[in-house]
């Protein structure tokens, strides 16, 4: 079985005046990868809670970050070929995604889909039970974007598995 592309994306906060500060995969073959982003001079808005979250400083994305061209950039290398991929955020991954874009000038070369419509109703119904099993099992570090693509596609992957078998 091929296993759906998940994205998903932190941010400096959410709502008005939030950016994308990392964006991450995990790809069909279920390998991982993220890039960390550095914020534009405009891009000023930082909750403090936020940080506590994800744990990335805005100090860490000004040394480490990757300038937003080169990331769009790599998110179309990465996904062009597919045409898409699914997040569990749609609303604010979709948000954050086109402001990335567009502060690169760039159009994606890929659609971002609600990962909830691949999910049966069996799916849905075990959803978080499942996701928080495999959380304690795997020890996964929450709220960093690879990690956190990872744990849909094995939540996704497992809730198949046990629908399939109800």
């Amino acid at each position: 079985m091929t296993l759906p592309t998940l994205l998903d994306i932190e941010a400096s906060g959410f709502g008005r005046g939030s950016y994308p500060i990392e964006v991450g995969l995990a790809r069909a073959d279920g390998s991982t990868c993220a890039f960390l982003i550095q914020p534009l001079a405009e891009w000023t808005h930082w909750d403090p809670k936020a940080e506590l979250l994800h744990g990335i400083s805005r100090a860490r994305l000004q040394r480490e970050g990757h300038p937003v061209r080169q990331v769009a950039q790599w998110l179309n290398d990465e996904l062009g070929e597919l045409k898409i991929c699914y997040s569990d955020s749609w609303g604010y991954d979709n948000t954050w995604l086109s402001l990335l874009f567009h502060h690169a000038g760039m159009l994606p070369a890929f659609r971002l889909e609600a990962l909830r419509i691949l999910l049966s109703e069996g799916q849905q119904a075990l959803w978080s039970r499942t996701k928080e099993a495999i959380i304690r099992e795997q020890g996964i570090h929450r709220h960093r974007a690879g990690e956190d693509a990872r744990l849909l596609q094995l939540t996704y992957l497992r809730t198949r598995e046990l629908a399939a078998g109800a």
